[in-house]
């Protein structure tokens, strides 16, 4: 079995079509077709059905399809590990963050990353953390900040708890002024009357609006939903409903205003994350010890966003 093959068949696997995945390898469909077959002799089973043009997985393929994932993940960290003995002068970080984290402080840690360390390639995945927690166990990714807990069903992962964030409900800023400025929070039963604008299925802040309202005895009512943050930001901005958010997405949107939920309000804790059978890269290490000393510093000097605390160790 060669990793050439393995890569060959989740190309086919991924585009279920064997022209497209050859033009995606850059390579001649009978030759692709050829080493398809190849791995499906030395298996000893068929790894793709294909009746009437529709190319599917077999019961085989279907059970090969998350090993060879892993296996050619591997060997890609594999290599770039090698290429980082030359004291992090090359290399790779893959690393999935949140929305809320990517447009807040995330951008101003890889800057430091970058200067102290040129020549390792980022790669930011931004994605829901539930979305994200499947990425990193497919070894998409070496690193993945996400929202704890994780769920029963969620892969084997190493986290350590770095950031607590406050969620608030964002609205139209020009919605009610001077109620605004009054009032210093909103009960979860209020929303009952308003109209939400709710985010796609994956994002862990979806699923944190329908408990938190299912809680308080009813059900949200959606004006629009299926946005990522940006999306869903800009729809409150028009007018179109409410969203709860984490307060320090509003940052520098002046058409949004946050008012907390009534005490002790909604609090979410951040976690980084990596595969438990697999140690980073050396380029991840130093990517982690770079992002926990930039909190550190952001923390003491009091230039953390607004509604984001750091965890630190008792």
């Amino acid at each position: 079995m060669q990793l050439q093959q393995l890569a060959y068949f989740v190309a086919v696997a991924e585009a279920r079509h064997f022209t497209q995945a050859a033009e995606g390898m850059r390579v001649a469909q009978p030759s692709l077709s050829k080493q398809i077959k190849a791995l499906e002799a030395e298996l000893g089973a068929p790894l793709f059905s294909r009746a009437r043009g529709n190319v599917t997985l077999t019961p085989a393929g279907e059970a090969l399809l998350p090993l060879a994932r892993r296996m050619l993940a591997d060997a890609e960290t594999a290599r770039s590990e090698v290429g980082e003995l030359a004291g992090l002068r090359r290399g790779r970080v893959r690393l999935g963050a949140t929305p809320s984290l990517c447009a807040g402080l995330l951008a101003d840690a890889l800057a430091r990353f970058h200067h102290a360390y040129p020549g390792i390639e980022l790669f930011v995945e931004e994605g829901g953390s539930r979305d994200l927690v499947r990425t990193l166990a497919r070894g998409q990714l070496d690193l993945a900040l996400i929202i704890m807990p994780l769920h029963s069903d969620d892969p084997a992962l190493v986290t350590e708890e770095i950031l607590r964030e406050n969620l608030v409900v964002a609205s139209p800023s020009a919605d009610h002024p001077a109620d605004h400025a009054r009032r210093p929070y909103v009960r979860i039963e209020e929303l009952r009357r308003r109209p939400m604008v709710m985010f796609r299925r994956g994002y862990d802040l979806r699923e944190a609006t329908l408990s938190a309202c299912r809680q308080a005895g009813f059900e949200p009512r959606f004006a629009v939903e299926g946005g990522e943050m940006d999306a869903v930001l800009r729809f409150v901005e028009a007018g179109l409903g409410i969203a709860l958010v984490p307060s320090m997405v509003l940052d520098g949107r002046p058409g949004l205003a946050g008012t907390p939920l009534a005490p002790p309000g909604l609090r979410r804790t951040i976690a980084i994350a990596h595969r438990k059978d697999v140690q980073p890269t050396r380029a991840a290490q130093a990517f982690r010890a770079t992002l926990l000393l930039f909190l550190t510093e952001a923390a003491r000097d009091g230039s953390l966003p607004q509604g984001l605390d750091l965890i630190t160790e008792t």
